[in-house]
């Protein structure tokens, strides 16, 4: 059996990214009713808030689901202290220093994957203990690797050195894609933009209708000096660039990012002074469509592509 689809007891070896502002209860409910790992993006939550939004997962669904939890993120220790009164058993952390948590969580019996842009923090998270690596390539949106390396050059660097299961993010949306990924090593995939269009995503109408809008280069990481992340361009994105193309100093593009930016632009759907966070992919996703049916596409293309290849001429 594929070893990521036998680490989370999933049919597929597909997971959901745990998108902040996008991956609520619903959607990783409802990519893990449809066979993949649903992740419930813990990045945008108060404890709270997870709380409530892991208890309804497990009631809209018996299939395994996950938490991701990026460690740059304040009320960690209450975060981490919920997963483990309300029996989460998957952890996909990210944004931090993998030695952290993993101990802690593996000694609560729970499963962990580790986000990485680089050889370095590959070494790191797999030497911790944790029981798979995603490889996240340039492409991808949101927090990204200061090393800009894409996705299919950090495959094959990620998996020759590493000898656990190896999930592939950045830039995947289709059938193609994860063959692809799987040729250049990965076990299988993480999708983020594609879901955080989906039906189920809690990504505010407008945001979703600009992910389908976007066009090729409608994506650029911004803020490298505080935390490099890939962001669709509008009128916030533009006040960004002036002020780094100025010379602007870390605190400066800190009080300019201010709080609450992403939930302004992805789950309130201000277009212009939003931040909004989506990978290059975007410009290839064209509808909103349920989990359940982006799913099963995934997969049929998928094996349409093997058997495809299975037959080439050479």
């Amino acid at each position: 059996m594929n070893s990521i689809r036998k680490l989370f007891g999933i049919d597929y070896p597909i997971v959901q990214a745990g998108m902040v502002w996008c991956s609520g209860w619903r959607l990783a409910a409802a990519v893990s009713h449809a066979g993949g790992l649903g992740l419930i993006g813990a990045g945008s939550m108060y404890p709270s808030v997870l709380q409530e939004h892991i208890r309804r997962c497990k009631q809209a669904t018996d299939k395994p689901f996950g938490v991701n939890v990026p460690l740059l993120y304040p009320d960690i220790d209450q975060i981490m202290k919920i997963i483990v009164e309300e029996g989460v058993k998957i952890v996909f952390t990210s944004a931090g220093n993998p030695a952290t948590w993993t101990g802690f969580l593996k000694n609560e019996g729970i499963t962990v994957a580790h986000v990485i842009a680089n050889k370095k923090f590959a070494r790191k998270a797999e030497d911790c203990g944790v029981d798979a690596i995603v490889a996240e390539g340039f492409e991808a949106g949101g927090h990204n690797g200061r090393e800009e390396t894409t996705t299919f050059c950090l495959l094959p660097m990620i998996r020759e050195i590493v000898s656990i299961p190896l999930l592939a993010a950045g830039g995947i949306a289709s059938g193609k894609a994860i063959l692809a990924s799987m040729v250049l090593g990965a076990d299988g995939v993480q999708i983020g933009s594609l879901f955080a269009a989906a039906t189920e995503s809690s990504a505010h109408p407008k945001f979703k209708q600009a992910i389908i809008d976007a066009d090729e280069g409608d994506t650029k990481v911004s803020l490298k000096s505080v935390v490099p992340v890939r962001l669709l361009k509008n009128a916030f994105y533009k006040q960004v660039e002036q002020a780094e193309l100025a010379g602007a100093s870390r605190d400066e593009l800190t009080q300019l990012l201010g709080r609450g930016r992403a939930k302004r632009g992805m789950f309130e759907g201000d277009l212009d002074e939003g931040e909004l966070e989506i990978g290059q992919i975007a410009s290839d996703i064209t509808e909103v469509k349920p989990a359940a049916t982006i799913m099963q596409k995934l997969w049929t293309d998928f094996l349409k592509e093997k058997e495809r290849v299975a037959h080439l001429e050479y």
